[in-house]
């Protein structure tokens, strides 16, 4: 148990100084595997595990290189189709697509806490609903890359993102959205403030059926399968997201 807690707080270490622009350090303090130990045969993993795992993918370089590897083949299919169709247009999700969360993820540990202060960073914990009106998430490098090659080519940009879309959190997730690089968008879809589907598709994929009426979407990106569900794409990707579950 000491050396779980003792790599946990090494790769913690990491992350904070991938955040603040700096390398990990590879080294005694921050190990360049983790000391994880998988389940035996016929046993489910250890919760405790998981997240060490979860935390080294994120901290050395696996998860972006996973993000840009999913990026690269939406950017070479949006720009190989910009000019081939009539009115093309992307739907981008926002959360680990096209925003990230990791700050807020790390701080609560991978829980889930919707309300209650975020004032505390890099500790938690971190409400949901605090985090997203601090309006201080970074861009995913690739998907802002996607983003101003399909806007040069004059490819129209949604955004279709779960989050509610009460006035509070719009103006926090537009002023979010450009502060992160995001400029020019064609519209921001939000969930109607107070409204519940049983999965995101049943909210997303009729939300692309009317962007549908008016574009030739030719590429849906998001990290969650919900944000791909339902069609009305010519292609979708999937970005990787092993941190949670949105059914």
């Amino acid at each position: 148990m000491k050396i779980a807690i003792s790599h946990r707080s090494a790769l913690v270490l990491a992350c904070l100084a991938l955040l603040l622009g700096a390398p990990p350090a590879l080294g005694a303090s921050c190990p360049a595997a983790p000391f994880v130990h998988f389940a035996e045969p016929g046993q489910l993993p250890n919760l405790g595990e998981l997240k060490l795992q979860l935390i080294d993918y994120k901290c050395f370089g696996g998860y972006d290189r996973d993000v840009a590897k999913a990026l690269a083949e939406a950017r070479v299919h949006v720009e190989t189709r910009a000019s081939a169709v009539p009115n093309p247009a992307i739907v981008l999700d926002i959360d680990e697509t096209s925003l990230s969360n990791w700050t807020e993820i790390l701080a609560d540990d991978f829980g889930y806490i919707p309300d209650g202060e975020c004032s505390s960073l890099p500790n938690g914990p971190c409400g949901d609903r605090a985090w997203e009106l601090s309006a201080q998430a970074p861009a995913l490098a690739p998907t802002l890359a996607l983003f101003n090659a399909a806007k040069a080519r004059g490819v129209a940009i949604f955004f279709i993102t779960g989050r509610s879309g009460d006035e509070a959190l719009r103006a926090a997730t537009e002023k979010n959205l450009r502060a992160a690089g995001y400029e020019g968008w064609t519209e921001l879809v939000m969930r109607p403030a107070g409204s519940h589907t049983a999965s995101a598709a049943d909210y997303k994929a009729p939300e692309r059926a009317k962007i549908a009426t008016r574009f030739t979407i030719i590429a849906n990106i998001g990290d969650q399968k919900s944000d791909l569900d339902g069609g009305y794409a010519e292609r979708s990707f999937r970005v990787p997201n092993p941190f949670y579950y949105i059914p």
